[in-house]
């Protein structure tokens, strides 16, 4: 086996040695197996909420321990063929093994990170709201297609997106818009987005084909159950009632559903107008105020107050967390990991993970170069 295969097989066997001792093996393996047969008893849904619960802690588990389990196996197997192939003078099986073996280190250094998101609601889903910056059209414009770029991400990772608000741009694009991405782990991945994304390109709404410079701010907050308690006083809220905007159409509101409810104390508005009935309308806005609020007490306890300075500044110069460059060259760059892409195109149709790598093992330590291969 040569140098570069054997360093490639001793990394992917410490990162599951470290996977191991995080899961705590053994016992993880047993708290699955209980889990699988709490879920199997006929009586198991009759307190939803509890079952709900039990769910999500039995996914997460059933993940980590189906990865651990398949890169093991997978390491195993190719090296196993490396050694068939090396006997028998065939390149061939030997070279394709090696290049399973490279796929899974990728895999591997993906998934440590991932298996130390450890946060208290890092399994679970999130809102992601989308506001464009000064600028009219051309922010709406940019606006939208970070929209678009999160819902591919999400659908690339088989993750289910719901809208909940949707304020249309006057011309093109979007003001804002609100989604819930639904899957293992959303808010853990997502977090790291939160900030100002900035474009610059040659304007299509721009007669005179000049540059411009757009910005548009990300939040990503959990979504968070009725375990956690959150007091909201009626006084302090702010209760606004108006017509859903939308494309036209049948399913359009034609009264006033849509909600929008801002907490004064703090400032924070959320609004929805995913639903016809107001009153579920102002329920799903409660929820997430109540998660913003949740993440706002996460930010103190983590002493990650960034995130909650850049949402009360100006959407513009100084705040941006990555640059997306169009003209007159190429080029994404995460200003935080300095983490670069020359595909810009690539990278708004939803090809983030490289980026979400690199920010992720930054804040939670990894000492992995996870993008040097991306």
């Amino acid at each position: 086996m040569r140098a570069e295969t054997e360093k490639t097989v001793a990394e992917i066997e410490q990162v599951l040695t470290l996977l191991r001792r995080h899961l705590d093996w053994d016992t993880a393996q047993l708290r699955l197996d209980a889990l699988n047969a709490q879920t199997e008893s006929p009586e198991f849904w009759n307190d939803p909420e509890n079952a709900r619960t039990v769910m999500r802690e039995r996914d997460n588990l059933d993940a980590a321990v189906t990865m651990v389990r398949a890169l093991d196996t997978g390491v195993s197997d190719n090296v196993e063929l490396i050694g068939l192939g090396e006997a028998e003078g065939d390149e061939e099986i030997v070279r394709e093994a090696e290049e399973a073996l490279a796929e899974l280190r990728q895999t591997a250094r993906r998934t440590q990170i991932e298996t130390l998101l450890s946060g208290e609601v890092d399994g679970n889903d999130c809102y992601v709201e989308i506001h464009s910056g000064a600028g009219g059209t051309e922010s709406q414009d940019w606006a939208s297609m970070l929209l678009r770029m999160y819902t591919r991400w999400a659908e690339r990772r088989k993750m289910k997106v719901e809208t909940i608000e949707l304020h249309d741009g006057e011309e093109a694009g979007i003001k804002s818009a609100t989604i819930l991405v639904k899957g293992h782990n959303a808010y853990g991945w997502m977090k790291t987005e939160s900030g100002v994304h900035r474009l610059v390109r040659i304007s299509p709404y721009d007669s005179a084909a000049r540059r411009h410079t757009s910005f548009s701010s990300v939040w990503v907050y959990p979504v968070v159950d009725d375990s956690i308690d959150i007091e909201i006083r009626e006084s302090d809220l702010k209760v606004d009632t108006y017509r859903s905007s939308g494309a036209g159409g049948q399913h359009v509101n034609t009264t006033d559903s849509a909600i929008r409810i801002t907490h004064l104390p703090t400032g924070i508005i959320v609004a929805c107008q995913q639903e016809r009935s107001q009153h579920k309308n102002r329920a799903t806005a409660m929820n997430m105020l109540k998660a913003r609020l949740y993440e706002m007490e996460l930010q103190k306890r983590e002493e990650a107050a960034n995130a909650q300075a850049a949402s009360k500044t100006d959407i513009g110069w100084g705040h941006q967390i990555r640059s997306y460059v169009l003209q007159p060259y190429q080029m994404v760059k995460d200003l935080r990991t300095g983490v670069e892409s020359g595909q810009p195109s690539v990278i708004l149709d939803g090809d983030l993970d490289e980026f979400m790598e690199a920010a992720l093992a930054q804040r939670v330590g990894v000492a992995t170069d996870v993008s040097e291969d991306g």
